[in-house]
Parts: structure tokens; sequence; C-alpha cells
């Protein structure tokens, strides 16, 4: 039997008898078989440490799954834990066959082999990922946990190409302002790109976390664009029109879109702003305890660094600064910690960010008196976890 089959109850022995002084169970036998499995699997004992769909979709190949940000370190998230949105299923594209035109408003129109585009001088990077739907103005249960209320994000290393270094071999006209990005998926996904984006860091992208991309990642190439919302990132990339105007597609105006409380919506708004989380201690977990206790959390921003996290174990009446967790990176998940001493009273506990733009996360009265409760895109507001006075924490947003 390999070790990734092995149940916990079964590697176990009474608790007490593997504790000190005892000689564990572990120590006084050879280990299961060593097979060098073709990849990795983590500890059985992480099996609860799993994407979960976020909800049941009309049909199977239009879904999502979250991250489970509760359960994770650092900053860095595991290729097989990074979330999932899917318009039309995970197609499966031989690399062989796939192309990438570039055409439109270009002096020499080029179709380019796979093979032709890792052969460009590459670049890796550390960004976050979010979908524009991540969190949601209508209320979750008090049972949901940070996976639930925060998991359409992830954020990990980025290998490729950037973008302008493909689109100045095609030669961009002078009047060109906008590239349209289209997927090879059933859906074929497409949005409006502004060029200056395109020109700045959007990365044609082969590789994550040092592997190639996954199936639904976008194998074997996606355009991503840090700091925007996700769906621009547009995965299986097959074709990049250049044109001198938004191409106003389905993807950007019934959807991804922002209805506000007067009917008109806001549209093409593309920077994730400036958001946190505080992860432990949050929903579904108990303190074991009075006493010392680490709040540790995620914020990220759009406009570039975190500059700042601030924390509140009373609602929001009283702040003060967590510390930053090294690296802090633009577009990246940054790590914030902060100690705190639960006397055993209830508490709710909240994190506010800053980026360098100046930038300060919102509340909720503040986001819904701006935008009203039409639209569940870009819920960037401060989120409150409630802890009772048995250790439980709740959502109570």
């Amino acid at each position: 039997m390999g070790a990734a089959s092995i149940k916990p109850s079964e590697a176990q022995a009474d608790v007490a008898d593997n504790l000190p002084p005892n000689v564990p169970e572990w120590m006084k036998a050879q280990g299961a078989p060593v097979l060098h499995p073709a990849y990795g699997v983590p500890s059985p004992f992480e099996a609860d440490v799993v994407r979960r769909a976020r909800s049941r979709a009309r049909m199977s190949t239009a879904a999502s799954s979250t991250t489970p940000l509760q359960d994770l370190h650092g900053i860095v998230t595991p290729n097989g834990l990074h979330f999932e949105r899917h318009h039309a299923g995970v197609p499966t594209i031989d690399p062989e066959q796939h192309r990438l035109m570039v055409h439109g408003m270009v002096d020499r129109p080029l179709i380019f082999t796979m093979a032709e585009i890792m052969r460009f001088p590459s670049q890796s990077h550390l960004y976050f990922l979010e979908c524009s739907g991540n969190g949601s103005f209508a209320g979750l249960p008090s049972t949901a946990t940070a996976q639930d209320t925060h998991g359409l994000i992830s954020c990990c290393e980025w290998t490729g190409v950037p973008l302008a270094t493909v689109l100045a071999e095609a030669g961009v006209q002078p009047h060109a302002a906008w590239v349209l990005a289209e997927g090879a998926d059933g859906a074929g996904m497409t949005r409006s790109i502004p060029i200056a984006k395109a020109m700045d860091d959007a990365l044609l992208a082969y590789a994550q976390n040092g592997e190639r991309l996954r199936p639904e990642q976008g194998y074997p190439l996606r355009l991503f664009l840090p700091g925007y919302e996700g769906n621009m990132s547009v995965k299986w990339l097959r074709r990049l029109k250049i044109g001198d105007q938004p191409f106003e597609t389905r993807e950007e105006t019934s959807k991804y879109t922002d209805l506000m409380p007067d009917g008109t919506a806001r549209q093409f708004t593309f920077v994730m702003e400036a958001r946190s989380v505080i992860t432990h201690p949050s929903g579904g977990q108990t303190l074991d305890g009075h006493g010392f206790h680490e709040i540790a959390g995620l914020a990220w921003s759009g406009h570039g660094k975190i500059t700042r996290v601030e924390v509140s174990v009373d609602g929001g009446a009283h702040w003060r600064d967590a510390k930053l967790q090294t690296p802090v990176l633009p577009k990246c998940l940054t790590r914030f910690r902060a100690a705190w001493t639960w006397d055993g009273a209830p508490a709710r506990l909240q994190s506010r960010a800053t980026d360098e733009s100046g930038y300060v996360q919102p509340t909720r009265d503040m986001l819904v008196g701006a935008r009203g409760l039409n639209s569940g895109y870009h819920d960037n507001a401060i989120h409150t976890w409630g802890v009772l006075a048995d250790g439980s924490v709740i959502n109570a947003t």
C-alpha cells in the first residue's frame, strides 16, 4: 500500500502512547514503501485542504471552485489549490496544434506556434489573480469560512513572455488603443484590454509555480493582466486583435459590468482595489483557550504594493497596525500578522488595507452607499469575524 492511501486512523495508535516521553509508533518500524509516484501528493492528514465548488451551476461546464485560504501559509497558492472559474468547461488542447494569432491594426499580422512564443525572452513574477465576483454584497451564513467569503483569489509565480514583446514583432500602429483577447474554449471568452496595459506588465503566461500551466488554468497559453479582474486574464489564448476602440463583447456589456442604483452600469472597472481578510482566526475555526493568539491574514491591491494593514478586535471602534511580512510586492498577496491576547470576551475581528496609491479599504456601509446592492462585482469591503465566548469563530458580515 502506498503512503498516499494510508488513512490517518490507520496510522495512529492511542494518542497518549505516541506523546513524549514515549517513542511514537512510527519510529518503531519502516515507513511505507517509497513508490516514487509520478506526481507528489500531500499528507493524508491534509485531506481536508481542498478546493470546493462555490455553488451548484445550471451547467456542469459553467462552474467555479475556491481556494482554502484559511489553511494556507505564506503567499504562494499551490497549483492544485488555485481557484477555478469556467464558462464552458476545460478544453483539451494539444500544444503542437495551438496557435496565437495577432492581427488588426498591426503592420505584420502574425501567427505564432507555442515553440515560437517560448523562444522569446521570458519573465517570472509573483502576482495575485482574483475573480471580480469574489465575495458578495449579499450576506453569507454565519458558518461561512474564509474560503467561502474570499476564496476566488490565489497567488502564484507566473512565467511567460511580456505581451509588449510579441506586439512589437507585429508592429502596433500609432492609433491603436485596444486589444481584443479571445480564448479557445467553447465559450470563446473575449475581453477588450487597453493598449497601455498590454504594453505595461501584461504577460503571455505558459507556466505557473515552475511547471507548465494546468488545463484548468489555461494550458498551453493564457493572458495574464496583473491587478485586473480575473476574467480579463483570458485562458487558452488563441487570438489578439488590435483596434482603436473597445470591442464591446458580451463579457463587458451584459456581463462583468456593475449595475448602479440609478440603473446605469459602470463599465471597464478593471482594477481590483485594495482588500484584506483575516484568515486566522476566521470562520469555522475555534480558539483553543484564553491568552495569546496571532491574528494573521492576507492583503492585496491591483494598484500596486500594500503599504499598511490595520486590525481591530472591537468591530472597527479602535485600530492598530499589523506587521507586514516580507516580501511585500506589487499586485501580489501580502501576509500580515498582529499579536492579540484574548480575554475570553466576545470579539469582532476586522482588517483594513491601504495601498501605495493611498486608497483605503472601505467599510461595507461605505461601499453599499456608493454602489448600492444591484451588483455583486468588486466587493472589497472590510470583513468581520465574530469570536464567541466559547472560542468559536463565525462569519459576522
